[in-house]
């Protein structure tokens, strides 16, 4: 359909168009258009919009990807549907590895997956032929690559994926986690939640990767804080005037 721009959730009714057309070619699970919807419910709580806490959180996000030795952006269905031209962006910006990894994985739709985030400029992209298990998980998250997601420092999990987002920190990894809930495993287990929609939370870490190489300074975050403050603000409806 088309969705006029004068309309005032124009921008949540394209990405759900990305999903259907991510899901009729493969790459969308039906599991995930469900989770989306849980996430656009969180959205609305934060004004659908950058929060300022979420800005910090991306900020620290770019420091930790910047320092760390084998950065590597994880991948999923929704991701690639949603922001895979930028998730390619930030793996460059940031010399990260990028790999896909699916808790409804078929080996056709890593391939479809895979080529998908090719054709928007990756050049190569992990996850089809994984070595190697996350210690914990006994469903197909476990699978991953040796040289990807397992030998890992640090890990940036974009969307919601709770017992995995875990079993990363129980292997000793730092991680990133993008998710709008800020009470879901995932964001209460991270080392950095940035509580954002995707699509706008990549390129803010992709923003200040890029700042940060050029000179500009880092500060320090307290996520347990920042967490808290999201929360707080939620509750209470402050960011209604956001």
């Amino acid at each position: 359909m088309k969705v006029p721009e004068s309309h005032p959730r124009y921008n949540s009714l394209k990405l759900r168009e990305k999903l259907i057309e991510g899901y009729k070619a493969g790459i969308v699970a039906e599991a995930g258009l469900i989770a989306h919807g849980r996430g656009e419910a969180f959205d609305y709580l934060l004004g659908e919009v950058t929060v300022p806490e979420a800005e910090l959180a991306a900020k620290a996000a770019a420091k930790l990807l910047l320092g760390a030795e084998n950065p590597v952006i994880s991948v999923n269905g929704n991701v690639a549907a949603l922001c895979p031209a930028e998730v390619v962006t930030l793996a460059k910006e940031a010399s990260a590895k990028l790999e896909v990894n699916l808790f409804h994985r078929t080996d056709e739709r890593v391939e479809t997956i895979i080529g998908h985030l090719m054709n928007h400029g990756a050049q190569e992209v992990l996850g089809a032929n994984p070595d190697a298990r996350i210690p914990g998980l006994d469903h197909a998250r476990a699978l991953c690559s040796g040289g990807g997601i397992h030998s890992a420092d640090v890990v940036l999990v974009p969307l919601e994926d709770g017992d995995r987002a875990h079993a990363l920190r129980n292997m000793g990894k730092t991680t990133i986690v993008i998710d709008l809930n800020p009470l879901s495993r995932s964001a209460q287990s991270a080392t950095v939640t940035i509580v954002d929609e995707v699509t706008r939370a990549i390129p803010k870490i992709t923003g200040y990767v890029g700042r940060m190489k050029e000179g500009a300074p880092a500060h320090e975050f307290n996520n347990a804080k920042n967490l808290e403050t999201i929360i707080d603000n939620i509750r209470t409806g402050a960011y209604s005037s956001v």
